[in-house]
């Protein structure tokens, strides 16, 4: 039986559009792992001569206001972005899953602490709480993660809390009690396995906002700084030419649209695949 629901709910598990979000999602990362060795100049290489040249056989995407290659630095862009992406959510996983799998289960006074901390933190507007940090701290792609990381760990919080107090419930959780099972090694064993499902759909939807809003915040200068490649820095470094050099500022553009919008629909793909309202049909 279980075999005959598996083959029903996998072929409409991930639908087409996730799939090819995956796809570009594995081509970013391996251009990007892969950049010192298919990038065709060095990162940091000027040559003012050929400065601002159009997209040619010699430089696929063009070149900027000090000559370097815009694809080199696109792909070495994606190495900045994306570790930035990994972690800061690596971090606002490890502690909003923490606090609210210890909320959840744990329920009462210690609930309440957890959820009213959590609750002054998403009182603030997200982005304006990040401007706020990296206009403090020295701008740095450090920066950007903590600034970021500080703003997103509630959610995963609320979300761990939420799913991890019905999973302390069950009766397996019950009978690990009984047998005189530590609460911690229960926590461990039972609860914060089954509670990641909707933590990893979460990730994966929060990818795109997170490379976004590192975008932005080296946009308006609080996040990587020169001679960094990262692709909201690109971005705001050809702005004033996009009307006479389109490139220097169209393809770190692109990378952000491409990025952001493979990680959405991958999200949205898993979350529906994951579903077990799905499954069940």
């Amino acid at each position: 039986m279980t075999a005959l629901v598996t083959r029903r709910a996998l072929p409409g598990s991930v639908d087409r559009l996730a799939l090819a979000g995956a796809a570009l999602i594995v081509l970013v990362v391996l251009a990007a792992l892969l950049a010192p060795w298919i990038a065709p100049y060095p990162a940091d290489e000027v040559d003012p001569v050929n400065a601002l040249l159009p997209p040619s056989g010699a430089h696929w995407f063009g070149t900027d206001q000090v000559g370097r290659d815009v694809l080199t630095r696109v792909l070495y862009g994606g190495r900045t972005s994306l570790s930035i992406a990994v972690a800061v959510l690596a971090v606002s996983a490890a502690v909003g899953v923490t606090l609210g799998v210890v909320a959840g289960y744990a329920g009462g006074w210690v609930r309440d602490l957890i959820m009213r901390v959590t609750d002054v933190f998403l009182a603030f507007p997200a982005l304006l709480l990040s401007l706020t940090l990296a206009v403090v701290l020295q701008p740095s792609v450090t920066t950007v993660v903590v600034a970021i990381a500080v703003t997103w760990w509630p959610w995963y919080a609320r979300l761990s809390a939420a799913t991890a107090a019905s999973i302390a419930n069950r009766p397996y959780v019950d009978a690990a009690r009984c047998l005189g099972v530590p609460a911690p090694l229960v926590v461990v064993r039972h609860v914060l396995p089954n509670s990641l499902t909707p933590v990893l759909v979460q990730l994966s939807l929060d990818a795109g906002g997170v490379i976004l809003t590192a975008a932005a915040l080296s946009y308006l200068g609080l996040g990587a700084q020169e001679p960094v490649a990262e692709w909201g820095l690109m971005v705001q470094q050809g702005q004033t030419l996009f009307t006479t050099n389109w490139w220097v500022v169209t393809f770190p553009g692109l990378a952000i649209l491409v990025t952001a919008f493979a990680f959405n629909v991958l999200g949205e793909g898993l979350r529906g695949a994951l579903d077990p309202r799905r499954i069940v049909k």
